[in-house]
């Protein structure tokens, strides 16, 4: 068995349109641009570097509130107690005490919109007793969503040495949120929330992106003075969705900045196209002890990628499998692997399957593939003796 690659270079001439695209440069200390629709990274600086993530880290507070509305462990009335910590969190709060007895729907609002630290306890005492449990259940939950570079101390995002999340990690977690819960993802896109109508100075969403008509529609910013600003974001234009997460911005008006900037030249500079249909054959893989010899690879469903505008450097294309294949196939297995290469972006991977079914052979099949076998180790024993 050998890894066997097939070069496209038909496939990689369709991509090729004319003059090229110039790599983004942000001001950001880290960034990661998702394009959602089609999986693809269109911004990667200092992805997995675990940062402060601020009032950012509150999306996994709500991650596990949402996931315990789904289970049924609590309803959008469901009503929590305010305990005296919660009541002296510092910081953005919605100005709860302990004679209140805010809704979960509340809760998510106030977090949302008004980055309540005090809402963030709330709900931490609400589902595990203590912060401090709840935090450990952030981390391993986080963990086990693949979030291998988030550990959490707290719900809140308050600053802690333990407090850390990277931009690869923050991405995920909203692409989640966006995915999973799409019944509760409306209120990330709320610019105005004041619980009882107090804090009217701390009711409007900080989110820059909400108001500029760019489709943009959440999620959450942050900012400590050790975590500078930041801002993880979506927009939706058409049929594609974008996510950004940014980090490490001087000012209020310097996240405003780089957020728009991103989301217009994800946007602008990016186009989705269909570079393969479906049932196309791409390469043909031979097949071992099978009743036919070879095997089509095809794309089993219409292959769409999103490509720079502007783009005239070299594209690589490639389909890659283990030869020979072992016989029985199916039609539509997957065996093969199509990898896109683009200037400053990551390889794209798509799978491939068979084109039809292959048997495994009988006699006479496997008395040709024995002698095959036994031919090729002559010819290799007799060139090693000359």
């Amino acid at each position: 068995m050998r890894l066997l690659t097939t070069l496209l270079t038909g496939l990689a001439a369709a991509l090729l349109l004319s003059p090229p695209a110039g790599a983004f440069e942000t001001r950001a200390t880290a960034a990661y641009v998702l394009d959602q629709t089609t999986g693809t990274v269109l911004l990667s600086k200092n992805p997995d570097m675990p940062l402060p993530p601020a009032s950012m880290s509150k999306l996994m507070t709500l991650n596990m509130l949402f996931e315990a509305l789904r289970d049924g462990r609590v309803t959008l009335d469901t009503q929590f107690s305010v305990s005296t910590k919660a009541k002296e969190m510092g910081g953005s709060t919605m100005f709860l005490d302990e004679q209140d007895r805010p809704r979960v729907e509340d809760l998510i609002k106030g977090i949302i919109v008004q980055s309540g630290n005090d809402a963030c306890v709330v709900v931490a005492e609400g589902l595990a007793g203590t912060e401090e449990a709840f935090a450990r259940l952030m981390t391993e939950r986080a963990q086990a969503l693949g979030m291998t570079q988030s550990t959490f101390a707290n719900a809140s995002g308050w600053p802690h040495p333990n407090q850390r999340m990277s931009m690869k990690d923050l991405a995920i977690l909203a692409n989640r949120l966006i995915t999973e819960f799409p019944e509760y993802y409306g209120y990330f896109s709320l610019t105005e929330f004041g619980y009882d109508e107090r804090a009217p100075k701390n009711r409007f969403n900080r989110n820059p992106l909400l108001s500029l008509g760019i489709g943009a529609d959440g999620l959450k910013t942050g900012h400590t003075e050790e975590a500078g600003y930041g801002l993880v974001g979506s927009a939706r234009q058409g049929d594609r969705r974008v996510i950004l997460v940014i980090s490490g911005l001087s000012s209020a008006q310097e996240r405003a900045e780089e957020g728009e900037r991103i989301v217009n030249w994800a946007f602008r500079q990016f186009v989705q196209k269909t570079v393969v249909e479906k049932g196309t054959r791409l390469a043909t893989a031979p097949v071992w002890l099978g009743d036919a010899r070879a095997v089509g690879v095809i794309a089993g469903e219409d292959i769409e990628l999103l490509v720079p505008a502007l783009l005239q450097e070299k594209v690589n294309a490639k389909v890659t499998y283990t030869s020979p294949l072992e016989a029985p196939i199916a039609a539509g297995q997957p065996i093969a692997t199509l990898e896109v290469e683009m200037p400053g972006m990551e390889t794209v991977e798509v799978p491939l399957v068979a084109e039809q079914a292959v048997a495994r052979g009988g006699f006479l099949p496997r008395l040709r593939t024995a002698a095959e076998v036994l031919l090729r180790k002559l010819i290799g024993e007799a060139q090693a003796l000359n």
